[in-house]
């Protein structure tokens, strides 16, 4: 029955995934007309979306319990970090590529996978668990994700913190998410038009996400995709290492239980898909970045209702 429950709650986010799929697969999408979704996505529907829930959801006395949370992916990252550089000295992961080792290894796609299978596992009550997590994983990825990525291509290293990898971090989900912050710590009414707005604007979110990943889908060549012991060993970091930390920080560091599952299922979601651009635009090895991606995210479809299983 909880197997049963799992499938069922990724089930219409499978639905819409092949919606995009078979879209792509008539032509509707090419290169420029895909990439607008995940920028309508990022800097339009989901600021909105985190805004309007959280001024609606929560209130001042809410906050500091769910705040202190993010202590848990945080020190659940830096723990897969270190041993992300460990194995990658110990098992002679190929110098080419180990940057992106490091960051596939420890950075989740927390929101374009994680923020619909969070909301359809556990409702919208998860969200503000989704948004820290996702707070702790974009800051790893746009500061030491960043800089090692930068170390594998031509260009020159990049610094691994500066001007730029702050923009990066407080991207425009994160400034919704602590425009709501401050509006519910003020005690700010907003006007009901606005909710409303703000409310129909990020209802888009959901389905442009999993569309998008369903076009990506549909692009990935299965016959590149060959699984040597660099492959294996981030499918290790990102489906068993990364969620047994969260679960290993939180047998020290208690916390709600929803919150403790949201954790988990982020902990163990496919890596970022900014890993490959962030490749291409270093000329690292955007193709092995691309199989990383491609591949654990194809695995996620079954690795989700798995943990779904466990953790209930």
């Amino acid at each position: 029955m909880i197997l049963l429950n799992a499938i069922e709650g990724v089930l219409s986010l499978l639905l819409m995934g092949l919606v995009g799929y078979v879209l792509a697969g008539k032509g509707w999408f090419n290169k420029e007309t895909s990439a607008l979704l995940p920028k309508l996505v990022t800097k339009v529907s989901l600021p909105l979306f985190l805004l309007c829930n959280l001024i609606t959801t929560f209130h001042r006395d809410d906050l500091v319990h769910m705040i202190y949370g993010v202590i848990v992916p945080m020190l659940s990252m830096m723990i897969c970090f270190v041993l992300s550089l460990g194995l990658g000295k110990l098992c002679k992961v190929d110098k080419r590529h180990i940057g992106i080792f490091y960051s596939t290894f420890v950075a989740s796609n927390s929101i374009f996978v994680g923020l619909p299978v969070d909301i359809a596992l556990f409702g919208e009550e998860s969200l503000p668990y989704t948004l820290l997590y996702f707070f702790a994983n974009t800051t790893f990825f746009w500061t030491f994700g960043n800089y090692y990525i930068s170390s594998d291509g031509d260009r020159r290293k990049v610094a691994l913190f500066s001007m730029e990898t702050v923009k990066k971090v407080f991207s425009a989900p994160i400034i919704g998410f602590l425009s709501a912050i401050v509006i519910i710590m003020l005690e700010i009414t907003v006007p009901d038009f606005l909710v409303k707005t703000a409310r129909y604007l990020g209802g888009m979110t959901t389905p442009l996400a999993i569309i998008f990943i369903g076009i990506v889908l549909y692009g990935i060549d299965l016959k590149k995709i060959r699984l040597d012991k660099d492959i294996l060993l981030v499918l290790l970091g990102r489906f068993i290492v990364s969620p047994l930390s969260i679960v290993l920080v939180t047998y020290f560091i208690p916390i709600p239980d929803l919150m403790r599952k949201v954790f988990i299922i982020q902990a163990s979601l496919p890596a970022m898909a900014q890993t490959v651009i962030l490749a291409s635009f270093y000329k690292a090895d955007s193709e092995y970045a691309t199989i990383l991606v491609s591949l654990s995210t194809l695995l996620s479809m079954i690795t989700i209702p798995l943990y779904m299983v466990l953790i209930s």
